[in-house]
């Protein structure tokens, strides 16, 4: 059985202090969800690609279409998130040019079955 206080550490080291965290900072995240897979991560940063069906009203039919959006990747969760992953993001106000959305967390494949 753990200790208070090794919990506590526990919890010490998983804190970050970046401001921009949804849950340790002040970023405040509402509006569109979706999930996705990761194909590209950088520093604080990653871009995730996923598939829907576009209905193109000319030929009555409907096209495959992929979509890439940057997302915010908090220090906290570089060590979960790699490459591969399916994550679940969701919008927050503009933090630069591109990314206007923030990583919430991993999503098991279990459940996206």
């Amino acid at each position: 059985m753990k200790k208070k206080t090794e919990i506590k550490e526990e919890k010490a080291e998983n804190r970050c202090n970046d401001k921009n965290c949804h849950i340790h900072g002040n970023l405040k995240v509402r509006g569109r969800t979706f999930e996705g897979e990761v194909i590209k991560k950088f520093h604080k940063r990653i871009t995730i690609e996923f598939t829907r069906m576009i209905y193109i009203r000319k030929y009555e039919r409907y096209a495959k279409s992929r979509t890439k959006i940057h997302a915010r990747l908090p220090v906290c969760m570089e060590n979960e998130i790699n490459i591969g992953d399916l994550i679940k993001i969701q919008e927050c106000r503009p933090l630069s040019k591109i990314i206007h959305f923030a990583v919430i967390g991993k999503v098991n494949e279990e459940e996206k079955k």
